[in-house]
């Protein structure tokens, strides 16, 4: 299934050294985890890649072999709060990206899973930035990028879970941006609309049954209905946003969000 503009992202420009700076980035196994975690590596960062799942991770050191930085897998279910603060410390910038999504109406929604997205989504990100805090505050210097979406900015129905995750971790960004302004640490929600990712491509089979719609329609009539550019965004270009907000460039910026909408939210 292909969106009707088909042009994507114009090969990376954007030249920066992360030599020396150790990045942490959860949900690295697919997606746009994989994408910031290759990019952050190629400008010589080395990356903490969490994910719970090994075969990806293993895939992405793999493919990894070469760049200037180097990627480490550490194999984590973020539902486990400790592990997931333990493993930020030390962490000079911290990459939130870990989700999952089910689209239910909010009567049909399991609450076992609306806990769930909620722990990985928001309350797994407090406890990484916890985590991560005193090195940064130890050094002042730090960067917080949290891969949030245009559902932070926007609802829609059928995703409770989700939106909700998204709008919280709207507001721990800004806290975040706030007490880490005196120390230089940044905190920064980068909001992309609906990316080229399995995440993604899994929804369109819950969305065409939760609109009774084919599932060659979900993509423009519902995925895209609202956005000005019609195609999905692709992981390499939120892996750009979030390397240029690591960038000495970007010191200024905190507390903010960064829409990689297509216009969505210029309606």
């Amino acid at each position: 299934m292909t969106a009707p503009i088909t042009s994507g992202p114009a090969e990376p420009s954007v030249l920066l050294d992360l030599g020396g700076r150790t990045a942490l980035v959860t949900g690295a196994a697919g997606g746009i985890g994989h994408a910031c975690a290759l990019r952050l590596a190629a400008a010589g960062a080395k990356v903490r890649a969490v994910d719970r799942d090994a075969e990806g991770l293993a895939a992405l050191v793999e493919r990894a072999g070469g760049l200037a930085g180097a990627v480490e897998a550490r194999v984590l279910d973020l539902t486990d709060l400790d592990a997931a603060e333990a493993v930020a410390a030390g962490a000079d910038i911290l990459v939130n990206n870990a989700g999952l999504q089910l689209v239910r109406p909010i009567e049909e929604f399991p609450p076992d899973v609306f806990h769930t997205v909620l722990t990985v989504m928001l309350e797994a990100p407090f406890r990484l930035i916890r985590g991560a805090l005193p090195h940064m505050y130890a050094q002042g210097w730090g960067r917080i990028v949290n891969i949030s979406s245009v559902h932070g900015l926007r609802a829609s129905a059928f995703k409770s879970a989700y939106v909700a995750a998204k709008h919280g971790l709207e507001g721990l960004s800004k806290t975040a941006a706030l007490e880490g302004a005196p120390h230089g640490v940044t905190s920064v929600c980068v909001n992309p609309g609906y990316v080229r990712t399995p995440l993604v491509e899994k929804q369109i089979a819950d969305q065409a049954a939760a609109h009774s719609l084919p599932e060659e329609r979900v993509l423009t009539d519902v995925l895209l209905k609202d956005s000005a550019i019609k195609r999905l965004v692709e992981p390499d270009e939120v892996a750009e946003a979030v390397l240029y907000l690591c960038s000495p460039q970007a010191a200024f910026i905190t507390g903010t969000s960064l829409a990689l909408d297509g216009g969505w939210t210029a309606h």
